[in-house]
Parts: structure tokens; sequence; C-alpha cells
């Protein structure tokens, strides 16, 4: 039971800080001083509450979004107007998003050249 315990908090270690060492940007002159420390572990801990709710919301957008596409009779684009939302968006909270440099989206948005089309307000076309 230990083992799978370890195992589990392991993985979800390695999901939650492997993401935040690739990212650079504006807040990186910050780092080195108190306040760069204090974002970083803000973020740290934001992340640590943020991503289970956002991980299961897009667990549960994958499954409901898998049954659409059953019973829209295999209706692809069904299935996306669910797991585009539910799936994309922020999953880690970095010293950016605490800045407001960058938007947190809890509700995933399509990005450009993706396939997923959402119908726009004026014209009723689809676009990207």
């Amino acid at each position: 039971m230990r083992t799978i315990i370890f195992f589990v908090v392991l993985v979800y270690g390695s999901m939650v800080a492997a993401p935040s060492w690739g990212q650079s940007s504006s807040t990186d002159t910050q780092q080195g001083t108190a306040s760069g420390a204090g974002l970083g572990a803000a973020s740290a801990v934001a992340t640590i509450l943020y991503f289970p709710f956002k991980g299961a919301f897009a667990i549960g957008g994958g499954i409901v979004g898998g049954l659409a596409y059953l019973f829209s009779g295999l209706n692809e684009q069904t299935a996306k107007s669910i797991w585009v939302p539910s799936i994309y968006g922020t999953y880690v909270i970095t010293p950016e998003h605490l800045t407001g440099e960058r938007p947190i989206r809890f509700i995933g948005v399509a990005v450009d050249g993706d396939g997923a089309t959402m119908p726009t307000e004026a014209t009723g076309t689809s676009s990207y």
C-alpha cells in the first residue's frame, strides 16, 4: 500500500513540477529575489490546490465527450464541443498567472489550426 501511495505522489509531483521548469518570461528577472521566491512558492501552492480540480474537470469532460461521440452517431464536432473546453486550459499556475501577465483559463479555448471550430456570433460562420 505504501508503494502505491509513494508512486501516486511521485507521479503527481512530477506532473506539477516538470512543466514549470521549462517556462521563461519577464518574471525571470525576479529570480533570486525575495519577491521572486515568494511568487514561486505561491504558484506552487496555488498549483497544488488548483490542479486536482482542473484534472477532475478534464477527466470528466473526456468521459462525457466520449459518450457524446458515441451517442451522437460518431459525430466528432459534438465531442470536440465538450473536449476542447474541458481538456484545454491552464493546468499549472505560474508566477506569470499570479502577476496577471497570463490569464488562468479553467475553461479551455481552442488554438488556431487544431480543427476545432466554433461559430462566431456576428456572421454565424465557422472560425478558428
